[in-house]
């Protein structure tokens, strides 16, 4: 068995920032979930829908990754990234490593991995892997998969190697911090500027506030969308809450993470982005919940309200970046220091 030692396998509620927060506590970086989040510019939203679906999907984040891309470079991270055809090399890119005292991040898709319950394939799923022995790999998962877990490394490569929506091919991952860190405290405004600017700007309409607009127009019709209503409905209001989001799609880890940084920044801009999203999380709860009682009743009022709060957390969410990115870039916090392992923020 090999096993990398110093590695706290605590899960979280999202996929991508558990990974990223085993490995850099590993590296002597200690953030909170929200605070990865929200450096990592993670917040966006997707309305998706096609003629291929079996139903549609809102997403409520980045894409696969690309959080973590963004605090890599925001934070002045070494970034190593793998990625392979060949199932031996696949295995020698994260063995070597781990041989070698460090783990390793994972993109791969969850339907294959022995400890999921729900199988759905999913291949934007993301682990940590600290170790392995003849048969099995021990990786770090979420708190609601069980944190400290492991999967037969038969399946491990089944899961890495799977072909589809959001997979990508074998891909592993190393983080490394630099010799003088760069003071994470200073890059907050920027990250919430950047987060601001791609969910205004959105070039399509199934994206930002005018997606969540776009979801307030269809979500109404869903009854008549859905192949199995009494089942598509409530597993679409599940992954709302439940599925790795941190509860209302994502709004809820955004609204901490803005927490957090009025802590630091003294800024009303910053305080009134705080207040709205946190309404704003709270208003994904509900449209979640009339989702599910839709699905669950027929009732296709219940439908009608979510669309109508929708239009309403377009407007809010749309305010809320709005005033966020007004934030000026010297509004970083007084003192910044790059926080390690014994110091770090609350979550």
């Amino acid at each position: 068995m090999t096993i990398v030692k110093g590695v706290e396998a605590r899960g979280m509620h999202h996929c991508e920032t558990t990974a990223l927060g085993a490995l850099l506590r590993h590296e002597g970086l200690d953030l909170s979930e929200p605070m990865l989040f929200g450096l990592g510019s993670g917040l966006s939203f997707l309305y998706w829908d096609s003629k291929s679906m079996a139903f549609p999907f809102l997403a409520g984040r980045v894409r696969p990754f690309d959080l973590t891309r963004n605090l890599a470079a925001r934070l002045g991270l070494t970034l190593l990234v793998k990625e392979t055809a060949s199932a031996r090399k696949a295995w020698e890119n994260v063995a070597a490593p781990i041989d070698a005292g460090r783990p390793v991040g994972l993109q791969l898709d969850s339907y294959h991995l022995d400890y999921f319950r729900s199988k759905v394939h999913f291949g934007g799923h993301v682990v940590a892997m600290y170790g392995y022995d003849e048969h099995d790999a021990y990786l770090v998962d979420t708190d609601q998969q069980g944190g400290a877990v492991r999967t037969s490394r038969t399946n491990l490569a089944r899961a890495r190697s799977e072909r589809g929506p959001m997979t990508a091919r074998n891909r592993s991952f190393t983080i490394t911090l630099p010799a003088h860190p760069l003071a994470w405290q200073e890059q907050i405004v920027p990250a919430i500027r950047h987060c601001a600017d791609a969910f205004l700007a959105a070039p399509i309409a199934n994206l930002g506030h005018r997606g969540i607009a776009k979801a307030g127009q269809k979500v109404p019709g869903w009854l008549g969308r859905a192949g199995e209503p009494r089942q598509d409905l409530p597993q679409a209001a599940l992954l709302m809450e439940r599925g790795g989001t941190g509860g209302a799609l994502f709004r809820a880890l955004y609204r901490d993470f803005l927490d957090e940084c009025t802590r630091l920044i003294d800024d009303n801009d910053l305080r009134a982005g705080h207040r709205l999203y946190a309404e704003a999380a709270t208003l994904w709860t509900d449209v979640s919940a009339l989702i599910a009682k839709a699905g669950e009743s027929g009732d296709a009022g219940h439908l009608q309200q979510a669309g109508a709060i929708l239009h309403d957390l377009s407007r809010i969410e749309k305010d809320a970046m709005q005033a966020l990115r007004r934030l000026q870039p010297g509004g970083e916090a007084v003192g910044a220091r790059a926080r390690t392992t014994g110091s770090r923020l609350p979550s």
